[in-house]
């Protein structure tokens, strides 16, 4: 592969670590012309102050019906034209529909479901120590634990949570068939169709954010129906595979760190910046954050034209040496310089459900070594097979014991 064709590869001996290529071209053209998987040419930014500048400005866009917009695969390509949500929307649009879901994600609404984080977090480690060492950890903990939280949160039923757990791994997956994704992608839609038509007809109490979505902005004629279904349909992917992935990639790496995992033992207010450097760390929405200049734009003393595309990726940013002294090393007591990791995003895009993500990470490594002290891997390093073809980077599995 040529080396200018993006994205580029982790290195096969350190597959936590970013693509090396980045470290290199920071250093000598940090931002950088490189090919995408159609042949465009597209602008690779690499530094953490030039990133923050690409997502404040109002000269770039984020939407792929802009034209000059680039993808970093056929999947994605064919993902961002067919899953259109206030994400992929500019200002003002896109504030307008952001604040339909502001207070959803307040901290005190989010705080509300740590018991049930709780309460879900213990039933599943339960039924894990009752199966028996060796278990693989995504399947029992990390993919069940965030599935059911987004759930109960929107209002889906219990038993209907594997399969749209299912529905989310294909859509994040960027090597999966256009047709395969097309076929999830509206699989999912007229579930949460069918699901949010119900809750119009009978919101109840409103107890689940989908009722209320219904009460306060569907049948009052504030929200589409087709609008607050794109809106459910990211809420789910956005709160169930991110987190999944970041709770196996923050265990591995704790695992690689018994002085750390002493550490948090020892001192469990080390939790908090414990998971902060997971996040930035590990940066697993490593392929989001492409823009497209609407206007010839100066970033980093680079010249952007009107029309050219951008890819500013979180973990380039996150990275970055002069945000974050010796960035490749995991550190939970990192001083950061007085910078922020911004695993999340950053500008009006950032994400919306990161308290949601934040608790679920502190309440599962607020509780993980209490209840299982000699957690370790089953397997060697070596042995661990990682997923590079997906919107988050994250693990296969992970076989643990103890």
């Amino acid at each position: 592969m040529d080396v200018d064709t993006f994205p580029w590869p982790r290195a096969a001996e350190c597959p936590l670590h970013p693509p090396p290529r980045y470290a290199i071209v920071r250093e000598s053209d940090p931002i950088k012309r490189v090919t995408a998987w159609d042949g465009s040419t597209v602008w690779l930014v690499t530094k953490m102050k030039d990133f923050r500048e690409v997502l404040t400005s109002p000269h770039f866009s984020a939407s792929p019906e802009t034209p000059g917009y680039p993808s970093v695969s056929p999947a994605r390509a064919a993902q961002s034209r067919s899953y259109q949500t206030f994400i992929t929307m500019d200002p003002p649009e896109h504030g307008q529909y952001r604040r339909t879901l502001t207070k959803e994600f307040m901290m005190k609404r989010i705080d509300e479901l740590r018991p049930f984080v709780q309460k879900t977090l213990d039933d599943l480690l339960d039924q894990m120590i009752e199966k028996g060492a060796p278990v693989d950890f995504i399947q029992d903990v990390a993919l069940p634990l965030p599935s059911m939280v987004i759930s109960i949160m929107l209002g889906v039923p219990y038993q209907d949570h594997a399969r749209l757990q299912m529905l989310s791994s294909n859509r994040m997956n960027l090597d999966i068939s256009p047709e395969l994704l097309r076929r999830s992608a509206q699989e999912m839609e007229q579930y949460l169709d069918r699901l949010l038509r119900e809750k119009e007809e009978n919101p109840g109490d409103g107890s689940d954010l989908l009722s209320r979505l219904a009460i306060e902005w569907i049948n009052p004629g504030k929200l589409s129906h087709a609008d607050a279904v794109q809106m459910g349909a990211l809420l789910y992917l956005a709160g169930h595979e991110t987190t999944a992935n970041q709770i196996g990639l923050g265990l591995l790496s704790l695992l690689q760190e018994p002085e750390q995992v002493a550490a948090l033992n020892a001192d469990p207010s080390l939790v908090r910046s414990a998971v902060e450097e997971m996040l930035r760390f590990h940066s697993i929405t490593h392929m989001n954050s492409a823009r497209v200049a609407t206007a010839d734009v100066m970033i980093g003393g680079q010249l952007i034209r009107k029309g050219e595309g951008v890819f500013a990726p979180v973990q380039a940013a996150n990275h970055d040496p002069e945000a974050f002294s010796e960035p490749n090393r995991f550190d939970i007591r990192r001083d950061s310089k007085g910078a922020s990791h911004v695993a999340f995003s950053f500008g009006v895009h950032q994400c919306l459900g990161q308290p949601l993500a934040r608790l679920e990470l502190q309440v599962l490594f607020e509780t993980l070594f209490k209840r299982l002290p000699t957690l370790r891997l089953a397997v060697p390093f070596d042995a661990l097979e990682f997923k590079h073809n997906g919107n988050v980077f994250g693990l296969v599995s992970l076989p643990v014991e103890w």
